[in-house]
């Protein structure tokens, strides 16, 4: 899962102007060095494309061959992430919102007066690039699921692991309180059928 570009753009889709670019922020370390430049351009393309066509209060994704660029518009102020099609969508517009948020705490409303692309860095930007490539750090649902998910392997290895230690099934299935005669029976005559099964 990566995250190749974040921005904001203040949009009027009502206007025939193109959205400006308020804050940007790429990581284009895999295209080659010469491609960067455009690689650079095709974003900045495709940002104001898909911003200028995203009504206000609307989120939606744009599929871009292995990519997906998720907008969002919060009445004319935009947040655009350019990520791989792994990464999950809900974790993309938790981030979204996230940047729209903090974009506002830090600027408030000089947004709207802005009359062209800004060239300033906003280090917030630069710093979810980085730390948001794991989609658990924008999604807290999914860090959550994803703990769960964790935590029901290392059950499962436990499991494995006091089985691994020289204990076998058999003689624990023989001690077990819990299984009657039948049960016991039960599981020797299908550990019997299984091998005849895996002899051919």
């Amino acid at each position: 899962m990566k995250i190749t570009a974040l921005l904001v753009l203040k949009c009027d889709v009502s206007a025939e102007a193109d959205p400006i670019i308020l804050a940007q922020e790429a990581d284009v370390s895999q295209f080659g060095f010469f491609q960067r430049s455009t690689a650079k351009d095709f974003i900045h393309f495709v940002a104001r494309t898909v911003a200028k066509r995203t009504p206000p209060s609307q989120r939606q994704s744009v599929q871009h061959e292995e990519y997906k660029v998720h907008a969002y518009n919060r009445n004319g102020l935009c947040a655009l992430g350019f990520m791989d099609d792994h990464y999950p969508v809900r974790s993309a517009f938790s981030l979204l919102n996230q940047i729209l948020d903090e974009y506002q705490k830090n600027f408030g409303d000089s947004w709207r007066s802005a009359q062209a692309d800004g060239t300033q860095p906003w280090p917030y930007l630069k710093d979810s690039l980085t730390k948001f490539q794991d989609p658990a750090e924008a999604d807290k649902l999914f860090k959550i699921q994803r703990d769960l998910d964790e935590t029901k392997i290392i059950l499962h290895k436990t499991i494995d692991s006091v089985l691994a230690r020289g204990e076998k099934l058999d003689s624990l299935v023989e001690k077990s309180s819990d299984l009657s005669a039948a049960s016991q029976m039960f599981y020797k005559q299908a550990k019997k059928t299984n091998q005849c099964c895996t002899i051919l």
